[in-house]
């Protein structure tokens, strides 16, 4: 699955799988660091997928009128 074909979901939980293994502390340097840019891409997709839906509430909202 390339990153444009990720769903919300699969992003989520491949970040926090991202997350557990930065945690655990057994990954060298290298692959540490390549665990975080990829961590900050999920982090980014994530965002992107919350900001349009966040975006398609407020404008399935009716418009708030003055009284």
């Amino acid at each position: 699955m390339t990153d444009k074909t990720l769903t919300y979901e699969a992003a989520r939980d491949e970040l926090v799988e991202v997350v557990r293994r930065l945690e655990s502390g057994g990954a060298s340097l290298a692959e540490s660091m390549e665990l975080w840019q990829r961590g900050e891409k999920l982090a980014q997709i994530c965002q992107g997928f919350l900001d349009g839906a966040k975006a398609q509430v407020a404008q399935a909202r009716p418009a708030p009128t003055e009284d």
